[in-house]
């Protein structure tokens, strides 16, 4: 009697698990890795009559696509606050890179407070790199409506930059005495 899709799939896992973690381990850093191997025997499970009798060629190609995958989104984030981080200084200008961290956090922060509708619209369109017309496909909304709300979202992020680089910045040695 052949194996049950869940034996085989056991088996494949088993068999080939050691060898698709190093792969990852090679390429990425360990949280990294541990998602390569957890979406390369995903798409294992969900491609299962497609996986050939020698499984792990299948499973590094697999592998690789979604390491590729992964470089592609960190990739877009680091754009996304260079772009965003840039928006203000003018073309030509040499940025300091302490200066440039200190501001791709600062992105970071002012993204963190805004809604989950309106972070979606900017990175639709600053990180995905969408056309508002695509974008609002994307959000399930009309061209109209996603443009309103990406208009309002461009000026709560705006409110929020300048409510952050306004704030006073904390006193550590004040702070050490309040705690000690």
């Amino acid at each position: 009697m052949p194996p049950t899709r869940d034996e085989r799939f056991e088996g494949l896992f088993r068999e080939n698990y050691a060898a698709v973690r190093g792969y990852a381990l090679r390429r990425a850093t360990p949280e990294a890795a541990q998602d390569v191997v957890a979406d390369t025997f995903l798409v294992a499970w969900r491609r299962l009559d497609d996986v050939p009798d020698d499984a792990l060629p299948w499973l590094y190609g697999v592998a690789r696509r979604v390491l590729a995958n992964q470089r592609r989104t960190a990739s877009r984030g680091a754009a996304l606050e260079r772009r965003l981080a840039g928006a203000g200084s003018g073309a030509g200008s040499t940025l300091d890179p302490c200066e440039t961290a200190g501001e791709a956090q600062l992105v970071r922060e002012a993204l963190g407070r805004l809604s989950d509708s309106s972070r979606e619209a900017l990175l639709l369109v600053a990180w995905d790199g969408l056309s508002a017309a695509r974008a609002a496909r994307a959000a399930g909304c009309s061209r109209a409506t996603f443009a309103v709300r990406l208009h309002r979202a461009r000026a709560r992020l705006a409110m929020e930059l300048a409510a952050l680089e306004s704030a006073p910045a904390p006193n550590l040695e004040q702070r050490s005495l309040e705690v000690g």
